[in-house]
Order: C-alpha cells, then structure tokens, then sequence
C-alpha cells in the first residue's frame, strides 16, 4: 500500500493487486485473485467507436478496482496486524509527502500532457501546469483523506478483527467511497456503478502451477500470463541448458523460442477462467512440452509468432490478418512487485500495478481506478474479448517456487510482456548455473516480443528479440544470422524490469536477497 503512495506512476491504491501467499504450516501456495471485472453496463460498441480496433483510453478503460479488497483480504485471513497498522505508513506518506524523487519526476514530466486533461490527476502530480522539481515534497491530500476513512471505519467497528477488517472493506465496496465512484463514473459516463462494487470479493485460489525437474512453481490462474512462465519451462524441461553454456547463442536461441512458442499459446488460449476454456492442464502437460521441444530448429529462428500449439478438439484464437508493427519496443504501462519471507516462514509475493496519467482519477478521492480493461481486446472470438463480468487478462505476474513442499523462492518484476522472460532468465540463473540471487538478478537479460502487444494498441513485432548489450556481440550477431530481429537494449536497460527476489539456502537455511540494478529497487533484512 506504500509503494501506491511512493510509486503513482507504476501503481495505485485502487489498482491490481495480483497476490501469491505461501502458508508454511500448510506447506501450501494460495493466490488472491487481485484483478477486478468490466462493469455490468459495460458496452462493447461504445468502446468500438470509440477506440476502433483497441480500448480507448480514458474512463471508459476503468474496471472494478482490487487492490483495497485483495490487501484486506490478506491481512483478514492471512495476517495478524489491524488495518490501520499496515496502512499507517501509506497513510504517512500521502498526508505529509515525501520528497520528489529523479525517477518519479522523470515519469510525470514524460507523461506531463496526459496528467494535465484531468483536473484531479493534474492537481495533485501537475500543479500549475508542471512537474515538481527534484526534492520537493510531494503530498496527495486526498489520498490520504481516503485512506483515513477506510481507517476510521475499523475504528468505530465493533467485534471482533474479523469484523473491523470487513468494515474496512464495506466502506470502499459498499459505503461512501463505493457511493463517490459511483457518481464520478455516472457525471463521466463511465461504466462503474454500485451494484458492481457491492458485489466485488476478491476469489481465493490454488492458482497453477507446474513441476520443474525437483522444484514446484507457482503463478496465478489464466486471467494472468503467469502460465506463459510455467510452460516456457516444461518445454525446455527437457534440454540440457547447463550443456549449453550461460548465455551462449544456443542457449539463448532455445529460451527466446520456448518463449516464443508460450506467447503464441498467450495469444490463442489464454484468457479468464470463467469465460474460457483455457486448457491450462494441457498446456503444462510433459506429452505437450515434448510436442511443443520438437518445434524448435536449432540452426532457424521461427522469424515470426508460431502458430499456436495443436490441441485434440481445441481450435484457439489463430488471427490470419495481423500485421507487423514499426520501430523499437514501445515503453509500457509499468508495475511494481514486492515479495517478503518472515520469520516463521511464510511467504508472499505481489505485483501491483495501475497507471495514473491515462484515465481521470475520482475528484476528491485521489484514487486511480483500475485501467487495466487497457489490456482487453475488442475483436469477437478473441479469449480476451471484453463482456461483463469478465476480467482482461493480466500481465503483472509473481510467482512463487517451493522443492519437496519448503518454500525456495519468491520473484518478480514489473515491465508488462517482459515479466515473463526475465524472470524465466533468474530462475534458470539460479537453478541450472548456481548462481547467487543478486548475480542471478545482475546477468544480461534478452527479452522476445515476436507476438501481439498487452497493451493496447496490441503492436506486433514480428521475430523481435532485444538482447541487452553486455552479451558480447558475437552472440548477438549469430543470433541475428539464425533469424531473430534482434533489438540492442543499453546494458542494464531498465526495459528488461526490475527483478526483486527472496531465495532459500537449503543447507544453511539462510533466506537471500536481491535487487535489480536496472531501477531503483532494494533488498532488506531484519
């Protein structure tokens, strides 16, 4: 809830909130399902007319925020602390500021012009018409104010925790913070009425996961790209990367396919559970991996998106007329994650994220609504077609891994379509070439983007593989002779996220830590 205060640009308080717990005594991983659903009014051709092929920005891209439900329902069945103790330095730091750092005014000052068409957004990131210098204090008034009614709500409540802690949650879904948005949305014409909000509870779930030679590893359910991760590993399961070599062409060839052929299946299968038939259990299946390990050529880059895995009695999304993209890959919507271990051993490890320069915030309430319907589609037949009730599918991905039940490891990262990738890379990292998580987290990273964008406009970069340019260019030059449309990112691109990560020594049972020196990040203990 902090790092909504701190990092507006990349997460809001009424944001997403996509969330893996691991329960120690249980030796068990449990996801929240931080991802809120298109209102009940939403009208598909009023987002045709007006975005045409992709989701126009603005209000009409808010859906049902989770992030207040999803960290209440944490702390409510997972933690010990009250609300008010967990939210107290959120709280702090929307009433009194903190000063202005180099990245986030370098965020505001990018996205100046969009802040500015909204009264509310402008006002608080914008005043006067610009950025706030470096070192001045930046204070978000209502923000605060909204947090301290959610806090004055568990004050006044009676009973027991579990009953202050859903006071908490009534007075944002179902009392006059719910009522606010309700208004803004109809004096807006946005699409988020009451009726949604009151019925929003975020689902409780396994989520998937998939095994990976002695380790378990878990992401969210299909409403999320999670699955892109656990079937990138299935299918390279099976090749000796160790033999290979760290960062070798071959070795880097096989990833960017595995990868390639994961996001293929992304584009054709995924989608929210509860509106599509993901075959999650196929796609993760050994016979499938196989199937899908034979595709790959060694000495031939596929040069554009495969085609989507084959499937008895399956006929994904397959879209003949999709054309390729101009120029670098574009800056995206961005995120933030978080994991912490605490001492008994539970784990926890969360990707936040939402944007406050493409849509308006609520007047008063100095709350961004959710704006990831940006990640929805709007061709029929697509899995990620927008409906009513239906959640776009999530790029913001933690993951979770345990061996023989322990916890071993907690990662993630922001950066959109390039969440999978490097986080596929650090693991590997550390699995197959014994590195340490810092060094882990610190090698050179490549990134694929040979499939239709998240975001929209959805560009697609046919063959686009970004490597950055420590991997010395011999390799990166083989590479482009195998086929791969090879982008050269600076060394440490921040393009290539920012992982955070936690692991376990097995035979010390000493917990690592590490941070990504691609932006500002940091690994604490206590």
């Amino acid at each position: 809830m902090a790092l909504a205060v701190l990092q507006p640009d990349v997460v809001s308080f009424a944001g997403v909130a996509p969330t893996l717990i691991y329960l120690k005594k249980e030796h068990r991983v449990i996801s929240l399902a931080g991802l809120g659903y298109w209102p009940a009014a939403t009208d598909i051709e009023k987002l045709i007319s007006q975005g045409g092929d992709a989701i126009p920005e603005g209000i009409l891209r808010q859906i049902i925020p989770a992030a207040p439900a999803t960290h209440v329902a944490a702390l409510r069945l997972y933690g010990t602390l009250s609300f008010e103790q967990a939210v107290t330095p959120a709280l702090e730091l929307a009433r009194d500021g903190f000063y202005m750092y180099p990245e986030l005014r370098d965020s505001i000052e990018l996205h100046g012009a969009e802040i500015d068409r909204y009264p509310e957004n402008a006002a608080i990131y914008r005043p006067g018409g610009k950025t706030p210098a470096v070192g001045t204090r930046l204070i978000q008034r209502n923000l605060a104010r909204t947090i301290q009614r959610m806090v004055d709500a568990e004050r006044k409540q009676t009973g027991s925790r579990d009953d202050k802690l859903q006071a908490v949650h009534d007075i944002f879904y179902k009392g006059d913070i719910a009522a606010e948005i309700d208004s803004f949305h109809r004096r807006m014409d946005g699409f988020i009425r009451l009726k949604d909000l009151e019925q929003f509870e975020v689902p409780i779930e396994e989520g998937i996961s998939c095994n990976y030679q002695d380790y378990q590893v878990h992401t969210c359910d299909t409403w999320c790209q999670g699955i892109v991760l656990l079937e990138a590993l299935k299918i390279l399961e099976g090749i000796d990367l160790r033999l290979l070599g760290h960062n070798s062409t071959a070795y880097l060839h096989v990833l960017a396919e595995a990868l390639n052929l994961a996001f293929s299946d992304r584009e054709s299968y995924v989608g929210d559970p509860k509106f599509v038939e993901v075959p999650t259990d196929s796609l993760l299946s050994n016979v499938y991996a196989l199937q899908q390990r034979k595709r790959i050529n060694r000495n031939e880059a596929f040069g554009a998106m495969p085609e989507q895995g084959s499937l008895t009695g399956l006929k994904g999304w397959n879209d003949s007329s999709l054309t390729a993209g101009l120029g670098d890959v574009a800056m995206p919507p961005d995120t933030i994650y978080a994991c912490v271990v605490d001492a008994e051993g539970n784990a926890y490890s969360a990707t936040p994220s939402d944007t406050m320069y493409d849509s308006p915030m609520v007047d008063g309430l100095g709350l961004s609504i959710s704006t990831r319907g940006m990640q929805a589609r709007l061709q029929a037949g697509h899995p990620c077609v927008v409906a009513p009730g239906k959640r776009p599918r999530l790029t913001p991905t933690p993951a979770i891994a345990l061996k023989d039940g322990e916890f071993a490891m907690a990662w993630g990262t922001p950066g959109g379509d390039v969440q999978c990738s490097s986080m596929l890379q650090v693991f590997l990292n550390i699995v197959h070439f014994d590195m340490q998580v810092q060094q882990a987290i610190e090698a050179p990273r490549i990134a694929t983007f040979n499939f239709p964008n998240s975001f929209s406009p959805n560009t697609y970069l046919p063959g686009r593989l970004c490597i950055e340019q420590s991997v010395p260019l011999k390799i990166i030059e083989e590479l482009r002779r195998l086929g791969h449309d090879v982008e050269v990112w600076r060394e440490r691109s921040w393009k290539a996220g920012a992982i955070c990560a936690i692991t376990r020594d097995f035979e010390s049972q000493f917990l690592r830590a590490g941070a990504d020196p691609r932006r500002a990040a940091y690994a604490l203990a206590w």
